[in-house]
């Protein structure tokens, strides 16, 4: 079965579903700051002199900028990539030294081990980066097991470089005692802004435009207002919303996407009140009241 957004392609006469929530590099969006962030990210993750610490809010596009970083690392740069990284002490070290091809039969002998795989490719003008994704989920004695491989290093080089995504509870848990040795280890803290109002509207249309959107308002003022209040800066919830609220335009056989499917979406989804865009209480109750008008009429109108 076709997944629903493709339900729509045609319709619109889209390429591909603008606004998966899965992070795709393709459709990857420089904006205001978000090149220059990669640059530094990337600048920071070459110079191998210490732990790098990425850090954004929920739904801000962590993984995207991860995945845009191993995308653009020069082929001398061998990754070890942990999107999950819930792993005990002996597990994580199991699992970055099986995924540079290292094997021993003893966890001592397996770090032994690896420092010399690291060694013999430092020697043939190798950089090893290990970049882990959701690192505030990680236990603190596994971010203290990693914090000693990023020891490993020549007179003038990290053998190992390390790069630790995160959500702000990041910064909570290294700012406990028992890690400040990870903590003073810690040279670049990067912080993945979300979009203003502006950018998030240029990123909107630029989806639209690598799906392969002819060009024109496919969104009307009205429901692209709704949109990015309700996104708050967000990406994730922008993506999850505006695709929403494409299926809603195309059940009503509609070319343009007005403020009543941005609003059919937001009542299918959850209103996010939690967002920058509904820090007014007016703002909040506006939008409950035009929920439940578009939830009533729709009910009238369907019987």
């Amino acid at each position: 079965m076709r997944a629903m957004s493709s339900l729509y392609l045609e319709h619109f006469g889209l390429n591909s579903p603008p606004f998966s929530i899965i992070p795709d590099p393709g459709f990857f969006f420089a904006g205001e700051d978000r090149g220059m962030f990669i640059a530094a990210l990337l600048h920071a993750t070459l110079q191998a002199e210490g732990i790098i610490l990425v850090i954004g809010e929920v739904g801000s596009g962590k993984t995207l900028m991860s995945r845009i970083l191993l995308s653009r690392l020069p082929d001398t740069v061998d990754t070890v990539y942990l999107p999950n990284p819930v792993f005990s002490r002996d597990e994580i070290i199991d699992v970055i030294a099986r995924d540079l091809g290292v094997v021993a039969a003893s966890q001592g002998m397996r770090l032994d081990a690896l420092q010399h795989e690291l060694i013999n490719r430092h020697a043939l003008g190798r950089q090893v980066v290990v970049l882990i994704d959701e690192a505030h989920a990680m236990p603190a004695d596994s971010i203290e097991e990693v914090r000693r491989l990023s020891n490993l290093e020549t007179d003038n080089r990290k053998l190992l470089q390390l790069v630790l995504c995160g959500q702000p509870e990041l910064d909570t848990l290294l700012a406990a005692p028992s890690l400040r040795q990870v903590r003073d280890r810690v040279v670049y803290r990067l912080v993945l802004n979300k979009f203003s109002a502006d950018d998030a509207s240029r990123y909107l249309n630029h989806r639209l435009r690598v799906a392969g959107w002819p060009g024109g308002r496919l969104f009307t003022d009205s429901g692209e207002w709704l949109l990015l209040n309700d996104a708050g800066g967000r990406a994730r919830r922008l993506n999850l919303i505006a695709d929403k609220a494409l299926l809603a335009a195309f059940a009503e056989d509609k070319k343009q996407v007005s403020a009543k499917h941005v609003l059919m979406a937001i009542g299918d989804a959850g209103a996010n009140f939690s967002s920058a865009g509904f820090k007014s209480r007016g703002v909040r109750l506006l939008i409950l009241a035009l929920i439940a008008i578009t939830v009533l009429w729709l009910t009238i109108t369907s019987r």
